[in-house]
């Protein structure tokens, strides 16, 4: 799929994160970054946001990152159009599941490839595991 033709796409954590951390930058990362800042949406499983905050607490804590910036960086966020997507008991039960065990991957990270394949959007992750999960069950990475 061609940067340009992406409408929508999920995001997956570790793009989001790797903005916030100066040694996590990625080139692919930043260009999903420009593509957000323009006319691409992203969709999110409801996992996201906690993933999200999660990492950043521990960042705060490890005295990675101060409150300022977590805050500063949530804000930022928190002004593109991403959709977290509602969690339904049923879904996660069976399909993440059963997908996470097939897959091997956690099911946090299921919930992506999940998302990805059901709403048949291409997914923009910098986890190898999860990439290579998603390429096996036919799901596009998002091209920048």
């Amino acid at each position: 799929m061609r940067a340009a033709a992406i409408k929508q796409l999920v995001l997956d954590a570790s793009v989001v994160l790797s903005w916030c951390f100066e040694d996590e930058k990625s080139p692919y990362a930043e260009g999903i970054l420009d593509l957000l800042s323009q006319d691409t949406g992203a969709i999110v499983p409801a996992v996201w946001p906690l993933e999200i905050t999660n990492a950043l607490l521990s960042a705060l804590r490890k005295k990675r990152i101060t409150q300022a910036q977590a805050t500063g960086f949530l804000n930022r966020i928190s002004g593109f159009h991403i959709e977290v997507e509602e969690s339904l008991l049923s879904r996660t039960f069976e399909t993440v599941f059963l997908q996470a065990n097939a897959s091997q991957l956690t099911s946090y990270d299921t919930s992506y490839v999940e998302l990805a394949l059901r709403k048949g959007l291409p997914l923009a992750t910098l986890d190898e595991p999860l990439k290579k999960a998603a390429e096996t069950l036919g799901i596009a990475i998002a091209k920048v």
